[in-house]
């Protein structure tokens, strides 16, 4: 059975359809990204899945249940980290964590146990007693997630965790939330940073227009990508009757040539590689360097979408 099961969920804002028959299933233990330039419907999506919106149709339900905004007994079990940081400035790092835990554990032995492991586990230990105010944005960022998890929630939602983060704090979250899996969360994972999401996600969700245009695993999804792979040649020889005969090949489809280098994009096949080389070679055309190169997640992402992630 899915942890979080969303079905033909239609949201709209009088004219517009911000959410369109949109479907999702995130299992247990998984990591799930949800990928889309702005305005897509992410956020939209996500405060529909915590009952923060209401919607025109489809129906949500975390752990097999119907979600609504009465459903406290789903509730105490999701972590919420949102793109701002929601801290109290006037409480100190352990005072913010312990309060966010209360909402959940009453029970003040328990509590301090969770929350001295909430800061220890986000690296914040040397400045539990500071407040807000005090910390760098990357250490507030840290202060937001162990806000969020403190109280070991099994469904936590990430929306842009790392946003302007210096790289160390960077560096801590992404592991953090890769020890939060492994300790058994399930996860759903916003980001604008396509690195990110290769690195942490088992499976990727691309929405644009409100709509699903894309899913699976970051493997399969680069096999939607029109070019098989790019191959680059440095060369002071090129001339363009060389270059026209390379444009003939039957698995070469676009061509970019920047002074010496030259870009040859090609079709899915086994040989592009050792076929260019031997045309070089063939035509007495000397390179100084080769580089290949198969699509990326973000080459793909630009394809379907028709625009940059940060669009």
């Amino acid at each position: 059975m899915p942890l979080l099961q969303v079905k033909d969920l239609v949201k709209r804002y009088g004219d517009f359809t911000a959410v369109d028959h949109f479907d999702l299933v995130l299992n247990e233990g998984e990591i799930l990204g949800l990928l889309g330039p702005n305005g897509s419907g992410k956020s939209t999506t996500i405060h529909c899945i915590l009952s923060l919106l209401n919607y025109e149709y489809g129906s949500i339900k975390i752990f097999g249940k119907p979600m609504h905004p009465a459903a406290y007994d789903i509730k105490r079990n999701i972590g919420i980290i949102p793109q701002d940081v929601a801290v109290f400035l006037e409480l100190t790092v352990y005072e913010n964590i312990d309060y966010f835990c209360s909402l959940y554990i009453s029970d003040k032995n328990i509590r301090d146990s969770y929350v001295k492991e909430a800061i220890s586990f986000v690296g914040l230990e040397e400045f539990k007693n500071h407040y807000p105010r005090e910390l760098s944005g990357g250490l507030l960022r840290r202060l937001n997630i162990a806000c969020g998890v403190v109280h070991k929630p099994q469904l936590i939602i990430l929306d842009e965790p790392t946003v302007a983060v210096d790289p160390q704090s960077r560096h801590k979250i992404l592991q953090g939330i890769l020890e939060l899996n492994k300790q058994g969360a399930t996860i759903l994972y916003t980001s604008h940073y396509m690195e990110e999401i290769e690195q942490l996600c088992d499976r990727i969700v691309i929405m644009d227009r409100g709509k699903e245009i894309a899913q699976g695993s970051k493997e399969s999804l680069k096999q939607l990508s029109q070019y098989g792979e790019t191959i680059t040649f440095e060369s002071y020889q090129l001339n363009d009757e060389f270059i026209e005969l390379i444009k003939k090949q039957d698995n070469v489809q676009d061509i970019e040539q920047n002074m010496s280098e030259l870009k040859v994009r090609c079709k899915n096949a086994d040989q592009n590689l050792f076929s260019l080389i031997s045309l070089f070679e063939k035509y007495g055309v000397e390179y100084i360097s080769v580089r290949h190169e198969l699509p990326t997640l973000n080459d793909v992402f630009l394809e379907i979408t028709g625009k940059e992630l940060r669009d």
